[in-house]
């Protein structure tokens, strides 16, 4: 793949589906992470004067926020804070939690996160007539492995189409830092989450079953499984239909 040419033309994209919904710039969430550096660096180049990275640590790990400050200077990202621990925790106070189990809590409770952090870069974006820009990459995006109405509520997803990998590569090509492209990837929602660990499956495994239908016979039903599971993410609200009057 021709690195370059890729980058230019999501630049090319970013630029023209923002000047299709008419706003004057865009605003990014940067976690730290591989996806998201990719982002912010694409968004850098399309707006230079009208773009924003907003870091939103919500009991997040240190390295993270160290790895975004590091990605920021780098590239001359101008970037703000909103610590969210604070209001995370007056809302898990409010909120019941009765009779779950604790993996359930634990996934309720993450998913928060990911929602405060869509309300913080929407309140930005309203201000500035941004446009929300979001990281998921395509392997994500078919498995669902994202929060409904969280990192999956975003007006644009320039990374949708590139598998893991490739979003990888393109980071190199980039110049991202090279300890953010090593990391295991990780949505940083709870201590020692990764990825992998979550899905269960490689990215290496995902990224050649999507790129060619080849897997094993048990990865194979699982990813199946995970893209049926997950197809109202994907979709618009349903609307009910009802017979016409005559």
């Amino acid at each position: 793949m021709n690195w370059q040419q890729l980058t230019d033309k999501l630049v090319s994209w970013i630029r023209d589906k923002v000047a299709d919904a008419g706003g004057k710039g865009v605003v990014v969430g940067l976690s730290g992470g591989l996806d998201s550096s990719v982002a912010a660096v694409l968004c850098r180049r399309a707006f230079p004067e009208d773009m924003l990275a907003i870091t939103m640590p919500c009991h997040s790990n240190q390295e993270d926020l160290e790895h975004a400050q590091v990605l920021a200077d780098q590239f001359s990202i101008p970037t703000k804070t909103v610590a969210l621990d604070t209001t995370y925790d007056a809302l898990l106070k409010v909120l019941p939690d009765d009779n779950i189990t604790p993996e359930v809590r634990r996934l309720a409770q993450a998913n928060l996160k990911a929602r405060l952090r869509m309300l913080t870069l929407y309140y930005f974006a309203n201000q500035l007539n941004y446009m929300v820009v979001g990281s998921s990459n395509r392997d994500e995006l078919i498995l669902g492995y994202f929060t409904k109405y969280g990192d999956g509520g975003v007006d644009i997803q320039p990374l949708g189409n590139l598998l893991k990998g490739q979003v990888r590569e393109l980071a190199r090509f980039l110049s991202i830092p090279q300890p953010i492209i090593d990391k295991p990837p990780s949505a940083g929602l709870w201590e020692g989450q990764t990825d992998e660990g979550e899905l269960g499956l490689s990215y290496d495994e995902i990224d050649r079953y999507l790129a060619s239908g080849e897997a094993s016979a048990a990865v194979k039903k699982r990813l199946e499984s995970m893209i049926a599971a997950s197809r109202h993410k994907r979709q618009a609200p349903l609307v009910a239909d009802f017979p016409e009057e005559r």
